[in-house]
């Protein structure tokens, strides 16, 4: 079939499949497919399908995360209308009875690398009466799920649901298999169905890694079992996780597609620890980073990690390092002792201090994801199992692929979605292999992630800040890079109508217009916004 380029305006090449004409087309209309992210290849045709009022689940894969993930589709496709409409009266040759899934792989582990890829045809070619998904694994058939509900829509004149533009054959498969967001629960305090939200809202963008930035200097929201004080930390009894809140937010998240990666940051971000147990600051008056010269302090680190290996299944934990300011080492006199008794200045503790605990993660089964920092810092000293977050600057990730490390793109001038000055345009055009043409150091950068810092967003403010800027990262992400558009305006019309897709599934995203999380400016249709 044929292969998208971009969205620019392309030659049609019309053959004829199933009596229909069918546009095969390189480079797709843009007033065409609405799909978001943009899949691999697409092609389709110019007829109508109709979802019969029983259309149901067909499968070779007993599994209640496909059900389920079905179900939830069949409930956005819907979006709360009454179907209405006599599926008699419509021809049976343009009536869709259900969705036929072939899943290859009977393993439903959710891991890093895991085959994501599917394909999709509307109507079977074998069986016109049922589209046919199939997927070498369960998450592969989820993000097609995910793209035949932006295929159907309500017919308001008919009340029927709605295939448009039939046959479809659709052949995708991500660009990284790291596709990240990033929440932090320590500025402020996010509830439960707040991050559930977050979640589903992810999982209609095709992101599959919920970065969980749990605890920082403002608060410790988390209980620790094996360190019961440290939740003291939290801003009020009322704003924690319980173990069984964080294993909730892992079970939503995997069911799914969607990975967690939770971070302590360490030392630097740790004041909060001190208020359970004092003894982890330098001193009263001095209270982060935490204390070096102690051994409680690994011990407590053990705790956490020993915990969250039983909670926390994603490959990699993240262990922070950034923003290290090592003044209360040298100012605490006993740290200074300390320092001086073990050959040690302030840049070699630093270093002492983020091996340790890189050991420490790896003695619980965890590969470790640092900030830059600790690259920039002591690069060569890293565990070669270290996955590099680089977000302070340019030219960083080639360094780190170079040295033969991993690395995860964050830049903060381009995908910081706290920056409410940075466009949509500069998350879509944000391009994480900038610089690296050789192609095993490419396959270093095993993604990317947007970051949304939590000092000015919560509940009330969270989802507008994040959509649909995300979203411009998100195909960034997922989409071949022959296939992305070179110039954002390209895709404007299509982003905008993902937006209003995901406002209409209740995802409060903002317009596409002026900076991250501005009002509309007034009256007028959603698209248009």
């Amino acid at each position: 079939m044929g292969k998208m380029v971009n969205e620019a305006f392309s030659v049609v090449v019309v053959v004829l499949l199933f009596g229909n004409a069918l546009l095969v087309s390189s480079e797709i209309e843009i007033n065409t497919v609405k799909i978001w992210p943009m899949p691999a290849s697409v092609s389709y045709g110019h007829s109508h399908l109709y979802l019969s009022s029983d259309f149901g689940l067909s499968t070779n894969y007993e599994s209640g995360v496909l059900k389920d993930a079905f179900d939830r589709m069949l409930a956005v496709i819907k979006l709360d209308h009454v179907i209405d409409a006599n599926s008699s009266a419509i021809h049976h040759s343009t009536l869709l009875q259900g969705l036929h899934i072939v899943i290859s792989s009977p393993n439903d582990q959710l891991q890093y690398g895991i085959d994501e890829s599917y394909k999709l045809m509307v109507p079977s070619p074998e069986k016109p009466a049922y589209a046919h998904l199939q997927a070498q694994t369960v998450y592969g058939a989820l993000h097609g799920l995910q793209t035949f509900s932006q295929l159907c829509h309500f017919n308001f004149t008919s009340r029927v649901l709605q295939v448009h533009r039939s046959p479809w054959t659709i052949i995708d498969r991500p660009r990284f298999s790291f596709r990240g967001l990033l929440i932090d629960t320590s500025r402020h305090y996010l509830p439960l169905p707040v991050i559930k939200k977050v979640i589903d809202s992810m999982s209609y963008a095709k992101l599959n890694v919920l970065h969980w930035h749990i605890v920082d200097t403002q608060s410790f929201p988390l209980e620790i079992p094996s360190y019961p004080k440290l939740w003291d930390g939290a801003y009020s009894p009322s704003e924690r996780y319980t173990v069984a809140d964080a294993a909730e937010v892992v079970s939503y998240s995997q069911k799914r597609g969607i990975n967690v990666l939770a971070e302590i940051d360490v030392p630097g971000h740790a004041l909060s620890w001190g208020v359970g147990y004092p003894s982890l600051w330098p001193s009263k008056d001095c209270q982060e980073p935490l204390d070096v010269s102690n051994e409680f302090t690994f011990k407590v680190i053990d705790g956490i990690l020993s915990d969250f290996s039983k909670i926390f299944k994603f490959k990699f934990v993240h262990l922070g390092g950034d923003e290290v300011d090592t003044s209360c080492w040298t100012t605490t006199p006993r740290i200074r002792k300390w320092l001086k008794m073990h050959g040690m200045n302030e840049s070699q503790a630093y270093q002492y201090f983020v091996l340790r605990a890189q050991n420490i993660a790896l003695s619980h089964g965890y590969e470790i994801v640092n900030w830059e920092e600790t690259f920039n810092s002591f690069g060569s000293k890293l565990s070669r199992k270290t996955v590099v977050h680089n977000w302070l600057g340019s030219g960083v990730a080639q360094k780190v692929v170079a040295s033969g490390l991993r690395c995860i793109v964050s830049n903060q001038d381009k995908w910081y979605l706290d920056h409410l000055d940075t466009t949509w345009q500069e998350f879509y055009t944000n391009e994480p292999l900038t610089n690296i043409t050789n192609l095993q150091q490419q396959k270093l950068v095993i993604g990317g992630e947007v970051c949304m810092w939590g000092e000015t967003v919560d509940g009330s403010d969270i989802e507008q800040t994040i959509w649909p800027r995300a979203a411009a990262a998100a195909e960034r992400l997922w989409t071949p890079y022959d296939n992305l558009a070179k110039n954002p305006r390209e895709v404007t019309g299509r982003l905008a109508h993902f937006r209003c897709l995901m406002n209409q599934r209740g995802v409060a995203a903002a317009p596409l217009a002026g900076p991250g999380r501005a009002p509309p400016e007034g009256p007028g249709s959603c698209y248009a916004q």
